[in-house]
């Protein structure tokens, strides 16, 4: 089926998250290593990326490394992080020719020297693209950035630059990572499991979640289409009635 004439490009969402699972699986189910499917889902991740750009889609947030990685076997999380740094510098050029910005939220400080300093100078090399901002969530766990952000706002009430009679939903916004990007409308996940694994909390109130029977190296642009196209066939009511939409 075509899905990519069934979309109504009048009708895309914003802003796609995803999150990226079933790389280690793939890799098992072949008789290969775990880092083998790391290495072949940065194709997806590719593909992905362009295929959302031609679209006209706006942010793109990939779930790349949650801090509850870091309890995975030594040697995978050493491959990934050399991954991740190779990754890096070999797709800025193609990020400039698609005028794609990249961008990450986590706590970046804290991971290795190589693969932060590669990371910064990727955002740094590509911060006039205008396209579509690609996000990497990278040693990022949404509990973590809710804990940051309610710490700082407590700082900055502390400090009386800010009054607690002041603080609303829009005020909170303002203190976490995402703070620029307006919330998805769209959560992808493949691999089969039907969870958000602590990923955009707070942002996610009222995404649509796809959940794909998919693992992620074999994730396509066929698969992105399916997804919005079922995006579009939901009707997202925000507490209001149908009856209200229509009016």
């Amino acid at each position: 089926m075509n899905w990519d004439s069934k979309i109504n490009k009048e009708r895309l969402p914003k802003h796609i998250a995803v999150i990226m699972d079933g790389n280690g699986r793939w890799a098992k189910l072949k008789g290969k290593p775990r880092v083998f499917g790391h290495k072949n889902g940065v194709k997806s991740v590719r593909e992905i990326s362009e295929a959302s750009a031609e679209l006209g889609i706006k942010y793109l947030t990939l779930y790349a490394f949650s801090t509850e990685n870091w309890n995975r076997p030594k040697l995978e999380v050493t491959a990934l992080m050399a991954l991740l740094v190779e990754t890096i510098r070999k797709e800025i050029s193609t990020l400039n020719k698609n005028n794609i910005r990249l961008n990450a939220i986590g706590e970046l400080s804290k991971l290795p020297g190589k693969s932060h300093k590669a990371l910064v100078e990727a955002i740094e090399g590509t911060k006039t693209n205008d396209r579509m901002t690609l996000t990497l969530a990278l040693n990022y766990s949404s509990r973590w950035e809710l804990t940051h952000a309610a710490k700082q706002l407590a700082k900055d009430v502390k400090k009386g630059l800010i009054n607690e009679e002041q603080i609303d939903e829009k005020v909170f916004n303002s203190y976490l990572s995402t703070n620029n990007i307006p919330d998805p409308e769209l959560m992808i996940r493949t691999s089969g499991e039907k969870r958000v694994s602590n990923y955009l909390l707070w942002q996610m109130a009222y995404t649509e979640f796809c959940f794909l029977d998919v693992f992620w190296p074999d994730f396509n642009r066929e698969h992105l289409y399916k997804a919005l196209v079922d995006f579009q066939s939901r009707e997202r009511r925000f507490g209001k009635t149908s009856e209200q939409l229509t009016n």
